[in-house]
């Protein structure tokens, strides 16, 4: 059946199983967790797997390899920890578990008791609101650092800002980052800042380490002095899973020191590129100009040679050179076709002069002379013919016209001879 009763089509176990983690994973934000560390398994991975548990329940927990090397508590079977994380569900297997960030031994768990309720009050009073946020300078000119001088964050900061080729100024104001004492400089460096005006931003951080180590971060003095500073200031306070009060007040919060100094130097470098890519722009825009106007001046110059007085000579000459070539031609061409007129008037000339109708009538004459004595009689009787003629001197043609002892002439063409015929 593909459906049951009420119309329900079934679930197979991974789809029922995806719905679970949905709904765990997003309904349920991150958060600290009190319990007491048992089955404690480290693997050869670097994750680590264990259980936090209490009187009434226990919790799976694995705390995964990059963030195991970040702890600053050895975890062990008994221990008392506070820590936070975000539920998950491992699909395989149909069970959640929490994915730990952060762990802290229990007896720091006052001091989270007092941050939340600092933060809290602080929050009542409008310190952290949007409203209260200064902007960011794109482009300053002059960045303060209050931070220890000899921390790696300093080191840090300024190698970066170097290696990305930032332009202003970084100066470090030294103070205390961790315990007593640190919340005093820290103030007093702010107050310090506001006093010497040559800064555009101020930085206040340090490099990561656990609750107590960044605990002068939430001191409410401190936190009070970075909101009330008049100058724009930059909380880069720890890693990134690392939050202090601080990063409330300030008007920004960077995750780390070295994501302080990027974001500081982000648009110096995005403009940089930009005039990089419009200096090769416009090199390329010089180039081709240029190019052109050698090509325009190469022109202007032939031009000019063409329209001074001498190169108008040398063409006036080159012209008349021309037209005396070009009238030469015409003149021989027209005496030859002259030539050749006079020569077809004397050959149709000659043949209407009268020698020659003369000469052919002589020639057809002559002919017809020998055409006429080859028709004769004596030509004939030279070729061996007789003619027979009556007493009449009549040619007989036919035997018929003969008649008994008729005389007759036989004339040959040496003469005639008498008969008679019988």
């Amino acid at each position: 059946m593909d459906l049951i009763d009420g119309g329900t089509k079934p679930e197979s176990v991974s789809e029922f199983t995806r719905r679970v983690k949905q709904l765990l994973e997003g309904g349920l934000p991150p958060g600290w967790i009190r319990g007491e560390v048992s089955n404690l398994r480290a693997q050869a991975s670097g994750h680590v797997y264990f259980s936090l548990k209490d009187a009434g329940a226990q919790l799976s927990a694995v705390l995964f390899r990059g963030d195991a090397l970040r702890q600053t508590v050895k975890l062990h079977d008994g221990l008392q920890v506070v820590v936070f994380g975000q539920v998950s569900v491992y699909e395989a297997r149909g069970q959640y578990q929490l994915i730990v960030r952060l762990v802290v031994d229990d007896g720091v768990g006052r001091l989270q008791r007092e941050f939340e309720a600092l933060k809290a009050r602080l929050a009542a009073e409008g310190l952290f609101t949007p409203e209260r946020k200064k902007l960011i300078p794109e482009m300053p000119r002059t960045v303060g650092f209050i931070t220890s001088p000899t921390g790696a964050a300093a080191q840090d900061f300024v190698r970066i800002v170097r290696r990305r080729g930032w332009r202003g100024r970084v100066i470090i104001l030294p103070a205390l980052v961790q315990g007593p004492g640190a919340a005093a400089e820290i103030t007093a460096m702010l107050a310090l800042a506001e006093q010497l005006g040559i800064f555009d931003l101020v930085v206040v951080g340090r490099g990561g380490g656990s609750l107590e180590d960044l605990w002068p971060f939430n001191e409410e003095s401190v936190v009070r002095a970075v909101a009330a500073c008049p100058l724009p200031v930059i909380s880069a306070v720890g890693h990134e899973i690392d939050f202090t009060l601080c990063d409330f007040a300030a008007d920004l919060r960077a995750e780390t020191p070295s994501a302080a100094a990027e974001l500081i130097t982000s648009h110096f470098v995005a403009c940089a590129e930009r005039t990089s890519q419009a200096g090769e722009s416009l090199g390329t825009l010089l180039e081709r100009g240029v190019r052109q106007a050698r090509t325009d001046l190469d022109h202007a110059r032939s031009r000019l040679r063409l329209l001074t007085p001498a190169a108008q000579i040398e063409q006036g000459f080159l012209r008349l050179d021309d037209l005396a070539n070009r009238l030469g031609s015409a003149l021989r061409h027209s005496a030859q076709e002259r030539r050749q007129q006079l020569a077809d008037v004397r050959s149709q000339l000659a043949q209407h002069a009268p020698e020659k109708r003369v000469q052919a009538e002589s020639q057809r004459l002559l002919s017809l002379w020998k055409r006429l004595q080859a028709a004769s009689p004596a030509s004939v009787l030279n070729r061996g013919f007789v003619v027979l003629r009556d007493e009449t001197g009549k040619p007989v043609t036919r035997r018929a016209e003969l008649k008994p002892a008729q005389s007759l002439a036989a004339e040959f063409a040496d003469g005639q001879v008498k008969l008679r015929s019988e």
